[in-house]
């Protein structure tokens, strides 16, 4: 009896595996894929803690003389440890605090737009910046604010108000003004889509009900409209708040600074990504350039841990 219901599951099984076998294929491909180009050079790290140098080769990895903290230590005595440090911490925190609200007032302003051709042109138009690579953005900036052939410089000059070119792109202290309002407008509108599914996911009767007791439009939104989005936003805040150091939800540091940077703003510009690519890419030190990015992962997995915490206590609304 035992062994004809084993058959019968087994049987049921098969037939279900069956009618799902593209649904396995693309879930099996994908977990191949992530386990491959996602854990697999993970072994990598182990470069952070030993001598290695790149013509020891892949085997290197685990047969070179184990050094312990040494390239961490040795971090932390860099001359650029602290100015690099200094940057990214600067960078990404004018970023969150700059760039947080902007998508949920974005999202709101949508959301409480009636004629509908219009909401979606102003959808389509936040939208784009998103989908303009880092190279076309440095390559606008280049065409209206270098300081030798930009549009605005030549208008400076022609109009008589200097006989010098505005000096946006290579003055480090523009620089952390450059990196967020750039950011602000590439991502904005990528991500008020979060904040628009979540308004969406409010109850319309809410709204009904508060203009029937003589609600306005603010006191909705105040009463409604954010309680509703909350989760969203906690969210949101925590994965922002865990990818800290990699710029927040706008994100992009490595990409802004390699496309942006140059030597003459080079002091504002220089961030922890950066020195790690270059150490490693250009130097060849794999193993120093590993254990800055290693640390700079711990870092990242605190922060989420932490603020999901926080978040927990406060508003008992949690990522996990």
């Amino acid at each position: 009896m035992l062994s004809e219901e084993k058959k019968l599951l087994k049987r049921k099984f098969l037939i279900k595996l069956k009618r799902q076998r593209m649904l396995q294929i693309f879930a099996w491909a994908g977990l191949v894929y992530i386990l491959i180009f996602n854990y697999a050079p993970m072994a990598g790290i182990l470069v952070a803690f030993k001598k290695f140098s790149i013509k020891d080769g892949f085997m290197g990895i685990f047969t070179n003389e184990w050094v312990g903290l040494k390239y961490f230590i040795e971090f932390f005595n860099d001359y650029m440890c602290w100015p690099v440090i200094k940057n990214t911490l600067i960078i990404s925190l004018l970023k969150i605090l700059a760039s947080f609200p902007a998508p949920i007032l974005l999202a709101i302003m949508i959301t409480e737009v009636k004629n509908r051709p219009f909401k979606k042109f102003v959808q389509a138009v936040s939208y784009l910046p998103y989908f303009i690579s880092w190279v076309i953005v440095a390559g606008i900036l280049t065409a209206f604010f270098s300081q030798s052939r930009g549009l605005v410089s030549e208008f400076i000059i022609k109009t008589g108000i200097s006989d010098k070119g505005v000096s946006f792109l290579t003055d480090p202290g523009s620089y952390y003004q450059l990196a967020v309002w750039t950011s602000i407008w590439k991502s904005t509108g990528w991500w008020s889509i979060i904040f628009l599914a979540a308004i969406s996911g409010i109850d319309p009767g809410l709204y009904e009900a508060a203009m029937v007791d003589g609600a306005g439009r603010l006191k909705r939104i105040w009463h409604i409209t954010l309680p509703g989005i909350l989760p969203a936003i906690v969210t949101v805040l925590i994965l922002s708040v865990g990818s800290f150091l990699g710029g927040g939800m706008m994100g992009g540091n490595f990409d802004q600074t390699m496309m942006l940077g140059n030597k003459l703003n080079a002091s504002a510009s220089e961030i922890i990504q950066t020195y790690a690519f270059k150490t490693g890419m250009v130097d060849l030190r794999f193993n120093y350039a590993t254990a800055i990015d290693l640390m700079q992962s711990i870092i990242s997995v605190i922060l989420i841990f932490g603020t999901n915490a926080v978040s927990k206590k406060i508003t008992e609304t949690g990522l996990f």
